[in-house]
C-alpha cells in the first residue's frame, strides 16, 4: 500500500550547531561511552544503517544484524532540485512516499532518521538502537585494501582520492560528514568499490605510459564494483559447494554501468573497468574501450574541451550514444525487434565485448570454472545472458537454454548438468556486504 504526503519545514527542528536540536537527548546516550561496551560485542545483536550516497539521492537499508535482515529501506531523490522525494518500504510492506525541498544531503538524512523513529512508519523506538553506519565509497585509489572504520585520517585520506572520482566520491563524502555531524559518536565504516581489486598483480593494473606518471600521480587500474564481485562470487561457490579457492570464476555485472572480473584462487586478478568507470564493457552511457588516438582525433575536429569530454564519454556515449534510442536495454531491444538496425548493431556490440572478456579472462586464469551473470541486466535479461554465451561451447559451456528462458532476478545454474562449466545467474547485494562489513569492523575495534 502507498502512502504518499508532503514533507513539512516542521517535520524536524531546525539545525544547531549542525546537529538536530530535537534529537540532541538522544544523542548523550553515546556520549556517555555507552557504545564501548556491551553493543560492540560480536555476539550482540546490532542495527546498521547502510547509506549509498549519489549525487542527488541516497538510498539506504536498515539492516538487523548478524541476522541479515533487511527491516526497512528506502531512497531519498533528487535531492536539492526540485521535485525532491522520499520513498520508503515500511517493516509492514507499506510503502511511504514524502515530497518536498531537501537541500541537501545531511537533510536527507535527517528525514530518513525521523521516518525510521516514527511511531506509525518507523522501526526503532530511538537513535540509540543504531550501532553504526555503513558507507559506499567509490574509489579510495591504493590507500585502502578493505573496509575500514571512519576516523579523521581516513576521511582525510579520501578527500586526497576525489580527482579521481570528482563525480562519485563527494557524494559519498556528504554521507560521512552528515552522520559525523547528527551522531559524531555512532561508528561509521567506509567499504570501498575499489578495494576488492587491490590483489590485482602489477601486469593486471598498469597501462603502457611513463612508469613515471604511475609514480607521481598513481595512473593505474583500480576497478570497481568490487563488492559485487565479491560477494556473487562467494555466493556462486556456497551453491556449487565448492571452496573458492579452487574455482576460477568470470563475473559479469551488468547494468547501466557494467564491469567484468576474473576471479582466481578467490582474489581479484583482473576486472574490466579502469582508473575510472569508463574503460571496459560498453555501458549504458559510457563508451568502454575506445583507442586513445581516436578520442584525440575527436577533441581536435570538435574543439572540445576537457569537461565536454568527460561529458561526451560518461554521458552520451554507450548504448544511448549508439542506438539513438535510450539508455535502457529493455527500450533497445523492443527497437531490435521491430527492425530498427541501429538498436540491433548496439546490441551486437554489447554482447560481443562481454563475449570477447570472457575469452580473455578464460586465457589469463588458465581457464573458467563458473560464468556468474548479475547486475540489473545480468539478473533479469535472459536474451543477453544467452547471446553472451553462445559459441562458447569450445569453452566447455553447454548452455541450458529452457533453464534460463524468463528467468529473471533469482539464484540458478542456467547450464546443463553435463556443463564443464557451470553458468550461473546470482542477484548482487552490494548492501549487505556493506552491513556485514560494518558490523565485523564496529564488533571487534
Amino acid at each position: 500500500m502507498m502512502q504518499t504526503g508532503r514533507l513539512l519545514a516542521t517535520a524536524l527542528p531546525a539545525r544547531n550547531s549542525g546537529k538536530i536540536s530535537y534529537l540532541n537527548n538522544k544523542i548523550t546516550a553515546w556520549e556517555t561511552g555507552r557504545i564501548k561496551q556491551t553493543l560492540l560485542n560480536k555476539h550482540h545483536k546490532m542495527k546498521i544503517i547502510v547509506l549509498n550516497c549519489g549525487s542527488s539521492s541516497i538510498k539506504y537499508q536498515l539492516f538487523d544484524m548478524p541476522s541479515n535482515e533487511v527491516i526497512a529501506k528506502g531512497l531519498v531523490d533528487k535531492i536539492g532540485l526540485k521535485g525532491a522525494s522520499i520513498k520508503h518500504n515500511c517493516p509492514d510492506g507499506t510503502v511511504l512516499k514524502l515530497e518536498g525541498e531537501i537541500l541537501d544531503h545531511q537533510a536527507g538524512i535527517e528525514y530518513v532518521l525521523s521516518i525510521l523513529m516514527n511511531e506509525k512508519y518507523g522501526s526503532v523506538k530511538n537513535l540509540n538502537e543504531i550501532g553504526a553506519f555503513g558507507h559506499r565509497v567509490v574509489h579510495a585509489g591504493e590507500k585502502f585494501s578493505s573496509s575500514v572504520l571512519i576516523t579523521p585520517e581516513v576521511v582525510q585520506a579520501l578527500e586526497e582520492c576525489i580527482d579521481l572520482a570528482p563525480l562519485h566520491n563527494p557524494p559519498n563524502l556528504e554521507g560521512i560528514y552528515a552522520i559525523t555531524r547528527l551522531l559524531p559518536d555512532v561508528p561509521q565504516v567506509g567499504v570501498f568499490d575499489t578495494a576488492y581489486h587491490q590483489t590485482m598483480p602489477e601486469q593486471s593494473f598498469l597501462y603502457g605510459i611513463p612508469y613515471s606518471l604511475y609514480e607521481k600521480y598513481k595512473v593505474r587500474r583500480y576497478g570497481f564494483h568490487g563488492s559485487s564481485h565479491r560477494y556473487v562470487s562467494t555466493r556462486a561457490a556456497e551453491i556449487l559447494g565448492k571452496d573458492i579457492k579452487d574455482l576460477k570464476i568470470i563475473s559479469c555485472h551488468l547494468g547501466n554501468g557494467a564491469s567484468m572480473c576474473a576471479i582466481k584462487d578467490g582474489k581479484s586478478l583482473d576486472t574490466s573497468m579502469g582508473m575510472t568507470p569508463i574503460e571496459g564493457l560498453v555501458m549504458g552511457t559510457r563508451c568502454g574501450d575506445l583507442d586513445a588516438g581516436a578520442l584525440l582525433y575527436i577533441a581536435d575536429k570538435e574543439e572540445t574541451s576537457i569537461p565536454f569530454t568527460s561529458t561526451l564519454l560518461n554521458k552520451h556515449s554507450g548504448m544511448l550514444g549508439l542506438s539513438g534510442i535510450s539508455s535502457d536495454m529493455r527500450d533497445i531491444e523492443s527497437a531490435a525487434a521491430e527492425g530498427n538496425h541501429r538498436a540491433r548493431v548496439a546490441l551486437d556490440i554489447y554482447h560481443y565485448r562481454i563475449k570477447k572478456y570472457i575469452g580473455s579472462y578464460a586465457a589469463a586464469m588458465g581457464g573458467v570454472d563458473v560464468v556468474i551473470f548479475t547486475g540489473g541486466v545480468g539478473e533479469n535479461g535472459w536474451e543477453t545472458r544467452h547471446a553472451c554465451v553462445s559459441g562458447l561451447e569450445f569453452m566447455g559451456i553447454d548452455f541450458d537454454v529452457e533453464k534460463n528462458t524468463k528467468l529473471r532476478g533469482k539464484e540458478a545454474i542456467i547450464s546443463t548438468e553435463a556443463s564443464k562449466v557451470k553458468v550461473m545467474v546470482v542477484p548482487t547485494n552490494e548492501e549487505l556486504v556493506i552491513a556485514q562489513d560494518t558490523f565485523e569492523i564496529v564488533s571487534v575495534n
